[in-house]
């Protein structure tokens, strides 16, 4: 749903602990058990300033302290990796530069609560397995359409070694966690908010239409791309939206040369209410009759070819592409790491495929979630109701085929994909897809309270530079 170019990712790892990350694995039904966010001392002291420019993220000044939480330091060299970071995607992008001072801060601020957060993590025992960062490095990697190796190779030019990069993959996970366990769990939807979300989405007295669906393909331009590679990467996304001008089928150049997440699926994104697409979609599509093509358009992530699939009219039934699965799962503990458990399902995995076990009767033997007695049977679900990991790993597989370990919040999966289906939705799968809808608002909403509330309570001491 949501797509971001290497650099992005790697300038967007500082912002994430306030921005939050999503779920991975299934979403839950209902609260698990919540822990009780640390008691910290406030503070009223006003920050210093740190000196003007970063030094470059290779090299290391004098070093001092500018501000301490809860009584651990955070230096002037974080921070200023952190500026230099921003600084160059603020100047790869563009357009006006916020003021040094402003940024200084902001990057200072940003540092004191993601310290803020990982001290509360490492408080109530949150823990991040090699292997969960393993799967998010090559998750990143993936996403910008080149391999392990390559994204390593910018990163080098960058002066960001492997081991810091997985480093702040690590981190990140730790404070997605910490959401999920603090915040994610408590947000509750009721009938009463989803008829409220419909109401407040009726059309206007011109009849606009409340739902489209569009498929996409995505041609990933990274941040470091030249204008030659840029301009590449543009004609092959005109040729593609060429074709499909010419009749070509859709979802079949979806699965050729798209790199987005849904390109298995022909690229369809789902009937989707106007809010929940980019707003450089809509803006392209939203006048135009179904079955028109758009593009190629540029944003943040790359070039996108859109075709309009499906429009629907107040209360018309919608379309959405269904998706069949089954899912072995175990959680780790103290006598089941995160690793030897991808491991026990990856020999699980062998076995089958090797016609040596059945998928159902190992489900039903050792998965961990209330589908075991039903052999791992998730049944039919619509778009929205798997977290994004959870449903990137479906949708990258064909009928039949079954994925490598998966790393969620709730363990470690062996899923398989059984069918998928187009159908029109009845009045209650489109409330279930509403009510996701506002149950991630809602989560962001509880999310940044949460985040004033822990920042509020922080021991925060700034230090002034030395003279």
């Amino acid at each position: 749903m949501k797509y971001r170019a290497l650099a992005v990712a790697l300038a967007c790892l500082a912002s994430l602990a306030s921005q939050g990350a999503a779920a991975q694995g299934l979403r839950p039904s209902g609260a698990g058990k919540t822990a009780t966010a640390r008691g910290l001392a406030p503070s009223s002291a006003a920050p210093a300033a740190l000196p003007a420019g970063a030094a470059p993220s290779g090299i290391r000044q004098a070093d001092y302290i500018v501000a301490v939480v809860n009584s651990e330091p955070v230096t002037n060299h974080e921070v200023s990796v952190r500026l230099a970071r921003i600084q160059a995607q603020l100047a790869r992008q563009g357009g006006a530069v916020p003021l040094h001072e402003v940024l200084v801060r902001d990057m200072l601020e940003r540092t004191i609560l993601e310290k803020a957060q990982l001290q509360a993590a490492r408080e109530i025992g949150i823990k991040v397995d090699a292997l969960a960062v393993t799967q998010a490095e090559e998750s990143v990697a993936r996403q910008n359409g080149i391999t392990l190796a390559a994204m390593q190779q910018r990163l080098a030019v960058d002066g960001i070694s492997p081991e810091r990069f997985r480093e702040e993959l690590r981190n990140q996970l730790m404070l997605q966690r910490l959401r999920e366990r603090e915040v994610d769990a408590r947000v509750r939807v009721s009938e009463l908010d989803i008829d409220q979300y419909l109401h407040d989405q009726q059309p206007a007295a011109t009849g606009a239409n409340t739902g489209i669906e569009l498929a996409q393909v995505l041609m990933p331009v990274p941040e470091t791309a030249s204008p030659a590679e840029v301009a590449a990467l543009q004609a092959r996304a005109q040729i593609v939206a060429d074709k499909a001008r010419a009749g070509d089928d859709f979802a079949a150049l979806a699965r050729d040369y798209s790199a987005a997440p849904e390109s298995a699926q022909g690229g369809s994104m789902g009937m989707r209410s106007a809010d929940r697409y980019p707003e450089l979609f809509m803006q392209a599509t939203q006048a135009l009759p179904v079955g028109a093509i758009v593009g190629p358009l540029r944003s943040g992530a790359g070039f996108h070819v859109l075709k309009v699939l499906a429009k629907s009219q107040g209360g018309a039934s919608a379309m959405a592409m269904q998706t069949h699965a089954r899912h072995i799962l175990l959680v780790p503990g103290p006598q089941l790491s995160e690793t030897a458990a991808a491991q026990r399902l990856a020999d699980y995995r062998q076995r089958i495929l090797a016609g040596q076990a059945d998928f159902a009767e190992l489900a039903r033997e050792v998965s961990k979630d209330g589908s075991a007695k039903q052999g791992g049977d998730l049944g039919w679900a619509t778009p929205g109701r798997y977290v994004p990991e959870f449903e990137a790993a479906l949708q990258a597989l064909q009928p039949g085929e079954i994925s490598a370990p998966l790393v969620s919040r709730f363990g470690v999966h062996l899923i398989q994909l059984l069918e998928r289906r187009q159908v029109q939705l009845s009045q209650r799968e489109q409330r279930d897809m509403v009510r996701d809808t506002v149950r991630e608002k809602k989560m962001e909403a509880a999310y940044a309270t949460w985040v004033q509330e822990l920042r509020s309570r922080a021991y925060v001491e700034y230090r002034d530079a030395p003279q």
